[in-house]
């Protein structure tokens, strides 16, 4: 109950003044004044008392005084509430105080009842409209919100079908969109909400008939309170109407999903009901608020699975073939991130050199996306010129680094050399990289190169180090998609590869390698993988 004030949290501007000037309505027979007393109302008390119109005064009858205020001669109800109702249906809970006298009275507190409610009565109405519009408004940016925020176009259009259809309150409600295949062709999908898919599976794609044709050349809404009583209606072959076996369609409500920057239609949205009369300008309004927002979601989803497939793309087509090293089986994978937006940074390399000997580099941009892609390819590049003019490792590495310094702004990369001579040695340097794993032909594993320097584009000098790789050796280089993820960190994930790796049959096939990522990954790994697995064989070259 609140006090007294300008009643923006009521239904009634100041409770407590009004409250005042009807207890000095209650009137004698003889019209003087008698007592009058304040009782607080509970909702339950409240129930049964109030009437249809949810008027700001109510007064009860004989039976309700009786049985709500035993011993009272007369009684007034004043609500402090907006008289509107919860998203079920129920009323909602108000506070209510009964001015509540055992005096004998006349009608004066009768007649200023009904002058109260016919001065209110507008202003109650017109704040529960207004407090409707609100929630109606809530809920559209709370749908807005949650498409918004994925990027994921199947799950887009169908949470998207599912929050229109139930706003609508409509029977079954469809979402009829376009893509663009690699071929540039479009081809249309759809979505169902509110009956099984497989009650429209055996019908074809909805045409460009009389009645699509507004939504899908995106020229307006259509509403109409019978579909089947519009002229527009069952004119065109081979069905001329609905399809034998169609759900009941009367109500009907359809409204086209357009793109807001290309001005693309996009889709459209599709309800009905089997009984007329169903829809109203209101369900219009939600839906085509939904559709905006639809819009803008399907139109982030697509710029952002286009630049993905051309990051991807772009990644792949930068990857070398693995050439055949004799003495040595090679295993490599690149995978692209399976989830999210971090695709384009890491690549691996194995390089012949002149000397006999073999280089592997892995690395990985900072950063994701075309720019990451196209540093990493400048980078491969880079370090692929610098090994086959015969540089040991750590000047390929400083070369690389002053040369990446010089046209990028404010990147970095880590890689990881290694170089395996024809004499059973390996000389490596890293530059920031996670360490090698080295597998001993007796099952022990050593990390090689543990921050031994600063990423190339920061560090300057990247120190050198040797290890023997003997025959029935194993050299393991990745990057740190494998090991790292939102759900662990790098520590936790290099000590589940050590004793993934320990667990690994020798010598590693491929198929053993893409189990690997799957354990480590569960499949849904939310940035790039790239690996080199080599087998020392001992065979000559």
């Amino acid at each position: 109950m609140t006090g007294e004030g300008n009643g923006t949290d009521g239904a009634i501007p100041g409770v407590d003044a009004l409250l005042t000037a009807l207890a000095s309505a209650f009137t004698g027979p003889d019209g003087r004044p008698v007592p009058v007393e304040r009782q607080v109302l509970t909702p339950g008390q409240l129930a049964g008392l109030r009437p249809a119109d949810e008027a700001g005064v109510l007064v009860p009858d004989e039976a309700q005084l009786a049985a709500l205020l035993p011993g009272a001669t007369a009684a007034l109800v004043v609500l402090d509430g907006d008289g509107t109702e919860n998203g079920d249906g129920s009323s909602a809970a108000h506070d209510a105080v009964a001015l509540v006298t055992r005096a004998a009275v006349g009608r004066s507190h009768l007649l200023a009842a009904e002058a109260v409610a016919a001065a209110t009565g507008g202003l109650r109405r017109a704040m529960g409209a207004l407090r409707t519009e609100a929630a109606v408004i809530d809920a559209l940016h709370s749908v807005g919100r949650r498409l918004t925020a994925q990027l994921d176009i199947g799950r887009i259009v169908q949470e998207a079908t599912d929050a229109a259809t139930t706003a609508v309150g409509a029977a079954f409600g469809a979402f009829f969109y376009n893509l663009v295949n690699q071929f540039g062709e479009s081809y249309t999908l759809y979505t169902l909400s509110g009956v099984p898919r497989e009650a429209f599976s055996r019908f074809p794609m909805p045409r460009n008939t009389e009645v699509f044709a507004p939504t899908f050349d995106g020229r307006g809404t259509l509403r109409s309170e019978d579909i089947t009583a519009d002229p527009r209606f069952g004119r065109n072959a081979p069905y001329h109407g609905m399809p034998e076996g169609h759900l009941p369609v009367r109500s009907y409500l359809a409204v086209s999903v357009i793109s807001p920057t290309s001005g693309e239609v996009l889709g459209g949205f599709f309800f009905g009901h089997p009984e007329p009369g169903r829809f109203t300008g209101r369900h219009e309004y939600v839906a085509e608020g939904i559709a905006g927002y639809s819009a803008i979601a399907l139109d982030n989803a697509r710029m952002f699975e286009r630049e993905r497939d051309f990051t991807r793309e772009l990644s792949r087509s930068m990857l070398p073939d693995t050439p055949t090293v004799p003495g040595l089986e090679l295993v490599t994978r690149y995978l692209p991130a399976a989830t999210g937006p971090k695709i384009g940074g890491d690549w691996f390399d194995v390089i012949r050199l002149e000397s006999g000997a073999t280089a592997f580099v892995i690395g990985d941009v900072v950063g994701h996306g075309v720019t990451a892609a196209t540093v990493m390819g400048q980078v491969r590049t880079a370090i692929r010129s610098y090994a086959l003019l015969g540089l040991p490792p750590s000047e390929v590495l400083r070369h690389v680094s002053a040369l990446l310094d010089s046209f990028t702004d404010s990147t970095f990369v880590t890689c990881f050399y290694a170089v395996q001579t024809p004499d059973d040695g390996l000389v490596y340097a890293n530059a920031g990289h996670l360490p090698a794993l080295l597998l001993r032909a007796d099952g022990t594993i050593e990390q090689l190169g543990e921050a031994l320097a600063q990423p190339l584009g920061v560090g300057s000098v990247f120190p050198e180090r040797t290890a023997e790789f003997r025959r029935g050796d194993d050299l393991f280089l990745y990057t740190d998609g494998l090991v790292e993820s939102r759900s662990r960190d790098v520590t936790e994930g290099l000590e589940w590869l050590l004793e993934a790796v320990a667990a690994l049959p020798r010598p590693v096939t491929g198929e053993a390698c893409d189990d690997l990522v799957a354990q480590l990954t569960g499949g849904t790994h939310d940035d790039d993988v790239a690996l080199i697995y080599v087998h020392r064989t001992g065979e000559p070259g």
